[in-house]
């Protein structure tokens, strides 16, 4: 994978990008005054291959200038009838309001229906307030069932035509 938004490159995680990825979520996370979870909700970040490309996922990393800036990735969950978890979207402040996460949505959208998964869910925290936004004005709807300790919202998704 590898496609452009403006001038941010989007492309597959590589072995490479371990440190810098797990970098941009912490710090995001921080900025909302959650917590790092590396032997927790956050340990998939550390064991990409294990958790996305083992299992038939997807890692994406956004880069701009030679810097990341953000992640993106999903993965199949039992949860639902062919579904698949969106986990780890994360941008920076520095590059949010751009449509770049409305873009980067999308582009996971569309890899998932191209693998014919029917359900996306998505496992938020109330404090992330641009993120539910994102999710609620792209046809996510509220849901039940929060499976991180973290999260206190449960989005889904039922892709067109299923």
């Amino acid at each position: 994978m590898k496609n452009y938004y403006q001038d941010f490159l989007i492309r597959n995680w590589e072995i490479g990008d371990r440190t810098r990825a797990a970098s941009v979520v912490s710090y995001v996370l921080s900025e909302y005054g959650l917590g790092w979870e590396p032997k927790g909700a956050d340990k998939d970040v550390l064991q990409v291959e294990e958790f996305y490309l083992e299992t038939g996922g997807e890692f994406w990393v956004i880069e701009h200038q030679n810097q990341l800036v953000g992640t993106g990735a999903y993965y199949p969950i039992k949860r639902g009838h062919k579904a698949v978890e969106i986990r780890k979207m994360y941008l920076l402040s520095s590059v949010r309001g751009l449509g770049l996460g409305k873009y980067l949505l999308q582009q996971l959208e569309a890899a998932i229906a191209n693998r014919g998964f029917e359900q996306i869910w998505i496992e938020t925290a109330g404090a992330l307030v641009e993120a539910i936004k994102l999710y609620e004005s792209n046809g996510y709807q509220p849901a039940t069932g929060v499976e991180t300790p973290r999260c206190d919202r449960v989005y889904m998704k039922l892709l067109p035509n299923n």
